[in-house]
């Protein structure tokens, strides 16, 4: 009988349908609406829903990060004071203001030994940084691999500790007639700069400060 009902109603005369049509089609309607509110409304609100999601899962782990760097901040400043401590002391190694001049003449010296032929060695003006102070050193150096090894390790026995580092150097192969004392064939020439380091006291940092103040 409702069925029926619904094939004879009249759409463009809806309210001559009888109750029981009008109650299906008010349902049908209502869940025409509940469904495109959902695609149109809850859908999209899950998408926000599980961004937000992950969102807090990444603030959580940044804030359990944060949280541990927190926790660790005595023993990570008390590593810092330790690694200061020590830098310092692995300075304080190195030769003081009073002792450079006479390890450069040993450096100088040790190439002699060496058998390099030193041919330029010529100590720059100082750079001071910290509590160190760097040394540019202009050198020009003839000798072979053999030599130069030697060299090496007679500035590592020296009784003060030696830092040389190399800047814009070039190692090649000698010329003849490059030598002052001979032949030099097969021998290598090293040129260019290098540094040395030297410790700055207290008593000098402060001086320094005094002399640079307006």
């Amino acid at each position: 009988m409702i069925i029926q009902d619904l094939r004879d109603v009249d759409f463009s005369d809806i309210g001559a349908a009888t109750t029981a049509v009008k109650s299906i089609l008010l349902s049908v309607l209502l869940i025409l609406l509940l469904v495109a509110g959902y695609f149109l409304l809850i859908d999209d609100k899950k998408v926000e829903l599980e961004q937000s999601r992950q969102q807090e899962l990444v603030l959580l782990a940044d804030f359990e990060f944060k949280q541990q760097k927190a926790a660790n901040l005595e023993a990570y400043e008390q590593q810092l004071v330790d690694m200061q401590e020590l830098l310092e002391t692995m300075f304080r190694q190195l030769p003081n203001k009073t002792e450079m001049d006479k390890l450069l003449v040993d450096v100088s010296q040790t190439a002699l030994a060496a058998g390099i032929d030193v041919q330029l060695f010529e100590p720059q003006a100082e750079a001071f940084q910290d509590f160190y102070a760097e040394r540019p050193i202009s050198v020009r150096m003839l000798g072979d691999y053999h030599e130069f090894g030697d060299f090496v390790s007679g500035v590592a026995a020296l009784p003060r500790v030696v830092i040389l580092t190399m800047h814009d150097i070039s190692l090649k192969r000698a010329g003849s007639g490059q030598s002052r004392f001979g032949d030099s064939e097969g021998r290598l020439i090293l040129e260019g700069r290098v540094k040395t380091y030297r410790y700055v006291d207290e008593d000098e940092v402060a001086q320094r400060a005094a002399e640079q103040a307006p």
